[in-house]
């Protein structure tokens, strides 16, 4: 007899039992949850063939998902295997349909295409002969059905995904470790995407670092959603999946928390500051003590590249970073967001409106008598690099900060003394290198803006020192501005507010005694270099003209 022992309720309260058989089926076959719950069988941890119940965070995804999407996740959460059963159900439902799976290697395409076909296999064709498509075709990389349909697996080292048919969905998996072009790999499968409301695509991946197109994508459509067409999912590693996939870990991390602390649990008044955080966020006390013994065994930098808390945690590298990540992550969760643009369009000058939340970010408004400093980093006139200003106030706050790549020197001058004026005459630390000079000269001949910073050199013909305006960046000059910025951050001498500010700080790096931002196209460094002079100006302890 056929039943249908999950579906309880239907709309308006209707039970199973007043169903007929036909019915059930129909109700079922249009409900991806309910189709996995009834007709696909996965392996459990312990071996055993069992219904695919979607886990919370599957749930989530399936009820959110829209046409373009990117996950990034934790390890073993089990996206993957959620996505090959949505392939399926595509697949036996709509005829003369096609379907892709990417993967970054021919074994791990492999792996996953032996699974999807454990899942066909497993469907009841003997029970229900007219309601699964028999398999005309099974080879390495292809699965056609009588129905017309077709899931082909590929490996991204491929060439052209995708051409000559058109895709209902796909499946790019573990994208950040395609090793040829990630951005052509993409643009293939999306030039072959069904021009339907139905077609999907699914970008599913743990972090492989910064210097690649799946971080600069997942980035974009994560932290600004209004520019991406590309939907941002982030699973972290004490999701509620976790706590039954990891059931067995937890248990044994509990009993070995309960070894070395005299029999008792972790309790919420013991937690360490970090543990605090990540409490507050969410996690509970279980999962903290399987943190706490993973990391018995495994650095802090590997276990949080493994399983990240929240998405810039991901993707944080150790080796080479010139700051500690761990400082740069404990801030970037406490910063609060800029002001309003609507609370401040009547306060600010009317050059700055236009640049509002829009490249100029405000998080203190300026008082009267109080004194600030501003570093400003001038970009030399390329596209890819940025202008940027960090401005705080005496007592090593940050009150504002400032990043565009669209501005001549002419325009910047104008916006650099509108700011400086603003925050009550401003002391301006301005690095002179390239078209920086011309910046200077702008600003105190043309402007007779004089609250200047200047640095003492040596004249080369007297052997004194004299001053300059402005910071002249050498070598050795680098070295003194990074190492006194790392000081005042990692001691909490400054308080920085700016998002992006700290997001570059975690791709700063030092490789063969340079320094700078981690190659990648998208990385910048360019307000790590504007904070640096703000703490020189801060340093000098100079009062204003």
């Amino acid at each position: 007899m056929f039943r249908l022992p999950y579906l309880f309720y239907l709309k308006g309260c209707e039970t199973v039992a007043a169903l007929t058989k036909k019915q059930k089926l129909e109700k079922v076959m249009n409900d991806f949850p309910l189709f996995c719950r009834n007709f696909i069988k996965i392996v459990n941890n312990d071996g055993e063939l069992v219904p695919f119940i979607l886990n919370p965070e599957q749930q989530h995804f399936i009820e959110n998902m829209s046409k373009f999407n990117t996950i990034l996740k934790s390890r073993q959460i089990g996206f993957s295997s959620m996505a090959l059963a949505y392939c399926l159900w595509q697949a036996v439902r709509n005829p003369n349909t096609n379907y892709v799976i990417v993967s970054h290697n021919m074994e791990s395409a492999s792996t996953l295409f032996e699974r999807l076909k454990g899942y066909n296999a497993n469907l009841p064709r003997d029970r229900f002969p007219n309601l699964f498509p028999d398999v005309k075709r099974d080879n390495r990389n292809e699965l056609f059905f009588a129905n017309g349909s077709r899931i082909i697996v590929a490996n991204s080292d491929g060439k052209d995904i995708g051409r000559g048919n058109t895709i209902r969905f796909a499946l790019l998996s573990e994208m950040a470790f395609y090793k040829k072009d990630q951005e052509k790999v993409l643009l293939s499968v999306e030039q072959a995407l069904a021009r339907n409301p139905e077609s999907k695509i699914v970008i599913e991946s743990t972090a492989n670092g910064t210097g690649n197109f799946y971080y600069e994508l997942f980035m974009k459509s994560w932290k600004n959603p209004d520019e991406s067409r590309y939907k941002a999912f982030f699973y972290n590693w004490f999701a509620k999946a976790y706590e039954k996939q990891f059931k067995y870990e937890h248990d044994l991390a509990e009993e070995w928390f309960k070894s070395v602390n005299k029999g008792d649990r972790l309790r919420e008044r013991t937690l360490e500051k970090d543990e605090k955080v990540l409490f507050d966020a969410g996690c509970n006390l279980r999962f903290l003590m399987w943190r706490r013994w993973k990391l018995s065994s495994m650095k802090l930098e590997d276990f949080q590249q493994e399983y990240p808390s929240f998405p810039i945690e991901a993707f944080k590298f150790s080796g080479a970073s010139v700051f500690d990540q761990g400082k740069v992550l404990e801030r970037l969760q406490a910063v609060t967001e800029p002001l309003p643009t609507d609370m401040i369009m009547d306060e600010v000058p009317e050059i700055l409106k236009t640049y509002i939340n829009k490249g100029l970010f405000i998080f203190h408004l300026p008082q009267a008598g109080k004194r600030y400093v501003a570093g400003i980093d001038l970009s030399s006139g390329r596209k890819q690099d940025y202008s940027a200003i960090s401005i705080f106030d005496r007592e090593d706050e940050q009150v504002a900060s400032f990043y565009r790549n669209d501005l001549p020197v002419y325009k910047f001058a104008e916006l650099v003394e509108a700011i400086g004026l603003y925050y009550n005459y401003a002391y301006l630390v301005i690095e002179r290198n390239n078209v920086g000079l011309p910046l200077i000269e702008r600003l105190r001949k043309e402007r007779q803006y004089l609250n200047l910073y200047k640095q003492k050199i040596f004249d080369q013909k007297s052997g004194k020192k004299k001053p300059q305006l402005g910071w002249t960046q050498t070598a050795v000059t680098k070295g003194i501005l990074v190492e006194d910025l790392r000081e005042q951050f990692e001691k909490g001498l400054i308080l920085i507010h700016c998002k992006e500010t700290l997001q570059q700080m975690q791709i700063y790096q030092e490789v063969d005694g340079k320094m700078g931002n981690k190659k990648g196209q998208g990385n910048h460094d360019d307000l790590v270099q504007s904070l640096g002079l703000a703490v020189q100006g801060l340093k000098s302890g100079i009062s204003y003209v």
